[in-house]
């Protein structure tokens, strides 16, 4: 299916549903999918547009449930029933043809997943790290016993010479 999806080319289904988005408008259909449509020609232009891109992906992902939602409850003629379920179902491949776009030109699914490897550098403050100094230990590691640490008396420093300066 994922392969399906990525041979779709973005830019004609954008167009075929503004066109259809377009022909339902003047008559009984939902008045969201024009306006949605149109953005996303205009955020499929725009190479730059990363964030652009993840609110059209979003809009279009709810617009998917507005369209279950407005045909339930409105009543059509049986010729803008069947576009209006045309435009529905276009919708479906739009959406993941759109996901596909996003994460080609760098965007993130935000909230969808646990990526700790991304950008964010995990690390903890203090000189704790699992080089194998003594401050660090994890939980599944056996306290280790056997050689405590010794302290040493302090190195006697010497006596300093009077003078103007002095290393304290």
């Amino acid at each position: 299916m994922a392969d399906f999806i990525q041979a779709l080319d973005p830019a004609k289904l954008i167009l075929a549903d503004t066109v259809l988005a377009f022909i339902i408008s003047p008559f009984t259909a939902p008045v969201y999918n024009l306006p949605i449509f149109l953005f996303g020609s205009y955020v499929q232009e725009s190479n730059d547009a990363a964030q652009s891109l993840n609110l059209f992906a979003g809009l279009l992902s709810a617009s998917i449930l507005y369209d279950i939602v407005w045909m339930i409850n409105n009543e059509q003629a049986v010729f803008l029933r069947l576009l209006t379920i045309i435009l529905f179902l276009l919708k479906i491949p739009t959406t993941g043809a759109f996901l596909i776009a996003m994460r080609q030109r760098g965007g993130q699914f935000p909230g969808l997943g646990t990526d700790i490897h991304g950008p964010t550098v995990w690390s903890m403050p203090g000189g704790f790290t699992s080089s194998g100094r003594d401050g660090y230990q994890t939980v599944e590691e056996d306290t280790p016993r056997g050689s405590a640490k010794t302290t040493s008396a302090p190195a006697s420093q010497p006596v300093n010479q009077s003078g103007a300066y002095q290393s304290v």
